[in-house]
């Protein structure tokens, strides 16, 4: 459930990533506001991923 859930996350992020810097952020005409949303948007696709993998384990051979 928990692994469904992140990679769901992941994808909102994606598109997120399209939508905000075009709608949301277009009449910003400094750099701090963009450069905050990519790294807040970074840090929590590098956090869905941990949790949507954190169940692999490695099959022996």
């Amino acid at each position: 459930m928990a692994r469904s859930l992140s990679l769901a996350c992941v994808w909102i992020l994606a598109i997120l990533c399209y939508a905000v810097p075009y709608w949301v952020l277009d009449d910003l005409n400094t750099w701090y506001g963009s450069f905050l949303f990519w790294t807040v948007t970074g840090v929590l696709v590098i956090v869905c991923n941990v949790i949507a993998t954190r169940d692999f384990k490695e099959q022996d051979r």
